[in-house]
């Protein structure tokens, strides 16, 4: 009997002292209120490096470099040419998905069907910051 009140009153003294520790600090938060929901859109930094990602593992450095002109514009001259929007983004993961002529000359862009759309946009963004402008 007395082995076990000795075990009983160890634990409870655990406890008590564990629990001693554990005291919970109030931090001054400053409050800056809610977003203003009707600010332009803001792209997070991990979805420019999703969509760099994707152009990387996929084939568009066979016409494509970062900053030079191959077989079709560099992505940084796409960037200088379109306003980086949500049109745009939308506009150009189109372009990316079904293909395109005429607007870099003559050569077509392959089209890249199975590219799904959310995707697509991922790279069209990574695209358009190229140039350092930020979605609006």
């Amino acid at each position: 009997m007395k082995k076990i009140l000795t075990l009983y009153l160890t634990i409870a003294l655990v406890v008590v002292f564990a629990s001693c520790g554990s005291k919970t600090e109030n931090k001054n938060v400053e409050d800056y209120g809610a977003p203003d929901e009707s600010a332009a859109p803001v792209v997070a930094v991990d979805v420019i490096a999703q969509g760099e990602s994707l152009v990387n593992a996929s084939d568009c450095k066979t016409c494509h470099h970062k900053e030079n002109k191959i077989i079709g514009p560099s992505h940084t001259d796409v960037a200088k040419k379109y306003e980086f929007t949500q049109a745009n983004v939308t506009l150009l993961a189109q372009k990316i998905i079904n293909g395109g002529t005429g607007v870099w000359g003559e050569i077509p862009m392959t089209a890249h069907p199975d590219v799904n759309q959310a995707d697509a946009e991922k790279m069209a963004r990574y695209v358009l910051s190229l140039d350092g402008e930020k979605e609006h």
